[in-house]
């Protein structure tokens, strides 16, 4: 199998694996990555959001608009800033995002079973590697 082959393919079922056991309907494509750096960056704006997760700022609003109709954020503007919106977990955004961390860590275990420590070190160095000359 060539690269892209794997990684889609291993991105698929990780994907899957994920869903399966958040065993939830309201979250869809997209807002995973976002419930998990929001629980890390509560009140992070919305670029940083779409930076980190490698997502265009439109379809950050339009996964945020989504998000708060469900009850999971809550977006506020400060006053020495009123150009950005913050975006805050609520109580039930907190306790989704939490349930999830747990969720990516058992998927991540499952997923890098049987390697050593040097062989999953290894491996994030050379994904690294390859996100950044993707990125260039």
């Amino acid at each position: 199998m060539t690269y892209h082959q794997l990684v889609m393919e291993d991105y698929v079922m990780f994907t899957k694996l994920v869903f399966e056991r958040l065993n939830d309907r309201e979250l869809t494509s997209g807002q995973p990555k976002i419930l998990e750096y929001l629980a890390n960056n509560d009140g992070a704006v919305q670029k940083d959001i779409a930076t980190y997760c490698k997502i265009e700022p439109a379809t950050v609003t339009n996964l945020l608009t989504r998000m708060e109709k469900n009850g999971l954020i809550t977006r506020r503007v400060f006053e020495e800033n009123r150009r950005y919106f913050h975006i805050f977990l609520t109580d039930k955004g907190k306790e989704k995002a939490e349930k999830l961390v747990k969720i990516f860590d058992e998927a991540e275990k499952k997923a890098l079973a049987g390697l050593t420590k040097d062989e999953i070190e290894n491996l994030c160095r050379m994904l690294k590697h390859i996100g950044k000359n993707l990125s260039e």
